[in-house]
């Protein structure tokens, strides 16, 4: 039986900084790297759309990344949207660590598995408290609360109303603003 070497965000960094992945859409997840699926353009429009909805929605409350790393202890995922803690200065040595971290949103529709089990576990196990996923082939959200052992105890599925983040209990998002 073979096994994988895993490599370590050091590793993954220096791999990075030697230009050996320049050419490359790839990720660290749980030690490994894997290549990203290609953007199709329903996918970028609704994450930047997203993106652009929650940084009106949170201005002053917290730093909403799109499209950016975050560091975890053997994960470097690029989620679709980051909603960070301020000041958004922190970042500019190191990317967003889970303790940094609110809340995180893919949006999905190729990478669904992927985001519902790997990155799900990837995230749960770094006890990020939420983990939203935007489903484009269902047109709903998947909302994903309450980390433990490897996983969220809780899971709500929306297609339409409003949701509060449990960060921000003063905020409102529309659901269909986030899946159309």
């Amino acid at each position: 039986m073979k096994t994988l070497a895993k490599w370590s965000i050091e590793d993954y960094h220096q791999m990075i900084d030697a230009g050996i992945l320049c050419d490359r859409n790839v990720e660290l997840l749980a030690g490994e790297i894997v290549e990203m699926s290609p953007e199709t353009p329903i996918h970028y429009y609704t994450a930047e759309e997203g993106t652009q909805y929650l940084q009106t929605l949170l201005a002053s409350k917290a730093h909403v990344r799109f499209n950016g790393p975050i560091t975890l202890s053997n994960s470097e995922p690029e989620p679709d949207i980051a909603i960070v803690r301020l000041p958004k200065s922190t970042y500019k040595n190191h990317h967003p660590y889970a303790e940094d971290i609110y809340w995180l949103i893919e949006v999905a529709k190729s990478s669904l598995k992927k985001d519902l089990e790997l990155k799900l576990s990837i995230y749960a196990k770094a006890l990020i408290p939420e983990y939203w996923v935007l489903d484009l082939s269902q047109k709903q959200l998947i909302v994903f609360r309450e980390p433990e052992n490897n996983n969220y105890l809780i899971q709500q599925i929306f297609s339409q109303g409003i949701i509060t983040p449990l960060a921000f209990p003063d905020v409102q998002i529309s659901v269909e603003r986030l899946v159309s």
